[in-house]
């Protein structure tokens, strides 16, 4: 049984006289015991799709069952079996880390000793902290709490929306190992992330720009789709390097990644040292262009440029 299954779903919201379109006739299906990416920038849709499967928000069509269950008709049913982490801290700033967890606990009619096994390891890291206010923590230590009030109830299904976002590259890592420990002991979890890196960190991932699905498979698979040339490109003047390349015909779908710009030659026919001597003849100095392998980021720079061409 798929843990997750959302059927032709559609969102709109309304401000003025302007319509937003945040989810666009999407279809998913989440297998049980998977770690499932949702990946896409700030408006792409994420947090209204898990809403809606969190039963805080109703679709304006289209069908989702969570968990087996309908998440309109069944919604106080399937509160009781998810855990969900929204994406700004929603605990009580002004309880201690203690009394946060014993106000969850006894919302679900549980304790922290009942459930202990499966936030043990997270719990440990709080501990020394657990009297301290949750609104004098570090961004780390808060999510870490959040997780915490999110499992205490042993959910089936975790439901995470941009949880690493606003902490160091540290707790970043430290995160995702629990929930790699947290899925091997048998949790299903959707996560939804504007970091591309973090993709590579999912058994299967969607990538999700203006409420519409780009390609939903594994990390792997999804590069393996879209193998195509790929430059990488430099000069010592990069912001004119930028003007420049674009206005080349020999590339396409030019965009910066860190140091370098990421470029695609036009045609399999067009050479690294065509574009090379455009750019001496454009007066760029210092250049270095390199052929390298396609990552996941390029992947849906490339689908969400043509997504939005046609």
């Amino acid at each position: 049984m798929n843990a997750i299954s959302v059927r032709n779903l559609s969102k709109s919201y309304t401000t003025g006289k302007q319509t937003v379109e945040a989810l666009c006739n999407i279809s998913l299906q989440v297998a049980a015991g998977e770690l499932f990416g949702i990946i896409g920038p700030d408006g792409a849709g994420k947090t209204s799709l898990l809403r809606i499967l969190a039963t805080l928000m109703q679709p304006n069509a289209g069908q989702a069952s969570v968990l087996g269950l309908d998440t309109t008709k069944d919604y106080k049913a399937i509160r009781q079996k998810i855990g969900y982490m929204p994406g700004r801290f929603s605990l009580y700033q002004d309880l201690s880390v203690e009394e946060n967890l014993d106000f969850f606990a006894t919302i679900f009619k549980t304790s922290i000793d009942a459930n202990y096994q499966l936030i043990k390891d997270i719990y440990e890291q709080i501990a020394p902290f657990k009297k301290r206010k949750a609104g004098k923590l570090s961004g780390g230590m808060k999510q870490k709490l959040a997780l915490c009030c999110a499992l205490i109830h042993k959910p089936s299904l975790l439901l995470l929306d941009e949880p690493t976002t606003g902490v160091d590259v540290m707790s970043r890592k430290e995160f995702w190992d629990m929930l790699a420990s947290l899925q091997q002991q048998g949790l299903t979890i959707v996560v939804a992330t504007p970091y591309m890196d973090e993709a590579s960190l999912c058994d299967r991932i969607a990538l999700l720009d203006r409420g519409n699905f780009l390609e939903i498979d594994t990390p792997s698979g999804i590069i393996a789709n879209h193998q195509s040339t790929l430059w990488a490109v430099k000069s010592d003047n990069m912001y004119q390097l930028l003007q420049d390349t674009r206005s080349w015909s020999g590339v396409t779908n030019v965009f910066p990644f860190g140091e370098y710009l990421h470029c695609s030659p036009h045609s399999s026919n067009t050479d690294i040292k065509e574009l090379e001597a455009y750019l001496l003849s454009k007066k760029q100095q210092q250049i270095v262009v390199k052929q390298i392998e396609p990552q996941i980021e390029d992947v849906f720079m490339h689908l969400m440029n043509k997504h939005h061409v046609s």
